[in-house]
Parts: C-alpha cells; structure tokens; sequence
C-alpha cells in the first residue's frame, strides 16, 4: 500500500514539475506580462471557481484594474492574454489573419457547431413565445447551458470531453442541449411542412400590396439553399438555426433590458425619448412603426448605444493568435489565445469622458466622428464583425418604441447593487426589476 502511495506521489510530483517547466520552456514570452501567480494544471483559474458566481464580475473587474491594460492570465495550462485599449483591439480585429476563435468556443460545438456567432430571432420565421411562456423550456435550457459552458471553462479538469461527459456538469449540460436540439428540429421540420403545404405562395414573387419586394424569413433561405443537401446538409442547417436562434433571443432582450433599466434612472432622458416619440407618431399614435420612422428614431438609437456602450450583451470575445504578434511593448507567441474585453473597453477614460456616467450625447455625429473607430465594438469589428447589427439596432428600436409610447419606465434596483454575471451575455444575476405607468 505504501508503494502504491509513493509511487502517486512521486508521479504528481514528476507531472507538476513538467507542468511548470513546458509553462516556462515554451511560453517564456508570455512570462513577461503581468498577472496573477499561475499554479500548475489549473492556471489562475482558481480565482474564478474559488468566487461565488454572483462575484466573479466584480473579482475580474479588480484584476483588469490592478493589471491593465494587457495583462496575462492561464487557463489551465493554456495562456490567455487579456486587452483592453482600443489601439490593441484595433490590432487584431482589423486583421485578416487574426480571426480564428478562441480555443474554448469548441466548447459551444455540442450546440451550435461551427455555425455563424451572430444574431438574427423572428428572423426564423417561428416564435419562441417567451413572453406567454414565462417558464419556456427553450429559454430556460439556454441560461442553463451558458453558465454550465462557463463553469466548464474554468474548472481545467472539465475540458477534456471524456471528463466532462462523465461529470455531473457534463450530464447536465448535455440534457439541456436535447431540450435545445429538440426545439430547433421542431421548428425546422413544421417550417419545412408548412413550405410543402404552401408551394405555389413560396415559388410565387413575394410582393406587398404597393409592389415592394416581401423580405423572407431567414429560415426559408436557409432551407432554400440546403433542398437536396446541395449547399447546407442536415446538420449544417440545424447548426445555423441554433445559433440564430440563441443570437437572436438573447444578446437583443437582454440589450432592451438594460435600455429599459437605464431610462428609469434617469427619468430626463427618458422624457427625450418621449418627444422624439411622440413627435413621428402625432398623426396616429398607436399605428405600427414603419422603417421610416424607425430611421427617425435618432435620440432612442443614440440611448440603444450608449446602453451596449456600459452594458454590451457580449461583454468579450476570444481570437487565438495564428503568428507571432505585438501588442504594446509585448511580444505574444503564436498559439496564445487573446481575450478581448469590450466592456471594459468601452469605458477607457482616454477614450469616454465621465466613462461610468449613462450620456446618450456620446454618439452625436460630432463627438462619434472624432473618436477612435474601436473604442465602441459591441458587434465586434473588421473582417469577423456581427452581421446581424443593423437588424438588432432595428429590432431594438421597434419593441422599444411600442414599450415607451405606452409606458413611463422606472427602475426598482439601485445599479449599484446589481450583481452582474457575464456567462456568454452579460446579464443582471436575478433580472431586470421594473414598474411600468400607463402614460
């Protein structure tokens, strides 16, 4: 039994050791930055599973302010550089060879494949029915799988797949991926009915009543382009329609979320709001809004900005660095995978005047023209930007439209006491409290 006890203890030792040396033999470079103190295996990782989750935000926030703004953190046994200045950003997401994900998006496979990372809901053509249903399975296993994604991601021993199937984590993960799949193929196949039922209207030119040309859900086009497996098989397909619809439902509600969140704390702005409001809807208060007057919502989309300014849904982004590259006076090493923290970007005091105060002035033209073009990316930039931005601005604009011509907005929670959770979208840990008055 001793031998035994000798012998597990004398190979932890030789696998620590090694653990320590490869570290230091390959990544000398990345050495050099600053960071926290990395253990063997786990990295610093240990500051994330040792904080409570509702405290992890506000833990990484005192990091970046002790070590920005680039700095080096460890995985588990993988390095990540953390940046923050909007001239390194500029660096690599302006580069066309600097685009493949990060390492740990593979984790996300399972759900979505390798399909586009961007944002598109109704444009499926199906709703999820998440305000009638306000327990829908559908929405549920999606806040379930990113924090299960998140805690696998910081917990090293989770990240290989043979591990993390067997895990308790794992187990659940997977069952909330089936609640996923299954209602992604629903929609799929009844979509797939209905064109089959109704062929003559699908093939026949799709015009509204004054000749303009009817826009497609996005799902048909989608299915147009996978009829006989010829562009998009089975599986592509599923792939896609999973991460529009995560995209779609989430980054976007939660967005208005924090729009709505942010007028009731100041009731000034929100009274703008509802004179631009009132000014294009005079004639007829309670039509639908046009693309014409969504165009003529200026100040609420100057308001929708600032909002993704403080609080943008993907609060960072992960690139692995394909080269060799510089960044500030350091050189990082081919293999390393570069965090890019947008939220903490967007609040750079060389960059934002008063960067904690909500001032929706900071994107009139004048102000926007003289800013650096990446100081403000809550679509991300360059070659791997969202290309589901303009739609998400519009969409926005047309809930939020119909919520404020209706109601006076005002917040229950202090923004100080909000305890912020950044699993995947960046999200208020219990929800956005508010009352609505009928105006």
């Amino acid at each position: 039994m001793l031998d035994i006890t000798a012998l597990l203890l004398a190979a932890v030792v030789v696998a620590v050791s090694a653990s320590i040396i490869s570290r230091k033999w390959r990544w000398r470079q990345v050495e050099k930055l600053p960071g926290l103190v990395a253990l063997p295996f786990i990295g610093t990782t240990y500051i994330a599973f040792l904080t409570k989750r509702e405290n992890r935000m506000r833990k990484f926030d005192e990091v970046i302010k002790r070590f920005g703004p680039i700095f080096r953190s460890w995985i588990g046994p993988y390095p990540s550089i953390m940046i923050q200045k909007p001239e390194y950003l500029e660096k690599i997401m302006s580069s066309s060879e600097l685009i493949e994900k990060s390492t740990f998006y593979s984790f996300l496979y399972p759900w979505l494949g390798e399909g586009l990372l961007t944002s598109s809901e109704t444009a499926m053509g199906t709703s999820v029915n998440a305000q009638n249903e306000t327990q829908s399975a559908y929405v549920n296993a999606i806040y379930s799988i990113s924090e299960l994604t998140i805690k696998r991601m910081i917990k090293p021993w989770l990240h290989t797949e043979f591990i993390f199937k067997r895990s308790s984590t794992g187990k659940e993960f997977y069952k909330q991926l089936n609640i996923l799949h299954s209602f992604t193929k629903k929609v799929i196949r009844e979509r797939k009915s209905a064109r089959k039922t109704n062929v003559a209207q699908i093939q026949a030119p799709q015009e509204d009543d004054i000749g303009r040309k009817r826009r497609v859900a996005f799902l048909d086009m989608l299915l147009d382009a996978s009829e006989n497996g010829q562009k998009l098989n089975d599986q592509e397909l599923q792939e896609e329609v999973d991460t529009f619809m995560f995209e779609g439902h989430d980054t976007t509600s939660v967005a208005m979320s924090w729009v709505l969140m942010l007028l009731g704390h100041h009731p000034g702005i929100q009274e703008k709001v509802f004179a631009e409001l009132d000014d294009i809807f005079r004639t007829d208060p309670k039509r639908r809004p046009t693309t014409h007057d969504l165009n003529n919502m200026k100040y609420l989309e100057m308001v929708i900005k600032e909002a993704l300014r403080l609080y943008p849904s993907v609060p960072a982004i992960g690139r692995r660095a394909t080269k060799d590259i510089e960044i500030g006076s350091y050189k990082i090493p081919e293999g390393c995978l570069i965090t890019l923290n947008i939220r903490h970007t967007h609040r750079d005091p060389d960059h934002w005047p008063d960067p904690e105060r909500f001032n929706p002035d900071n994107f009139l033209p004048e102000r926007v023209q003289g800013r650096h073009p990446f100081a403000y990316v809550p679509f991300s930039a360059g070659p791997r930007n969202c290309i589901g931005q303009k739609f998400a601005i519009l969409e926005e604009k047309t809930v939020l439209s119909y919520v404020l011509r209706n109601f006076r907005v005002e917040t229950v929670d202090r923004l100080e006491d909000l305890k912020l959770i950044g699993e995947l979208v960046l999200r208020p840990m219990n929800g956005v409290n508010l009352r609505l008055w009928p105006r």
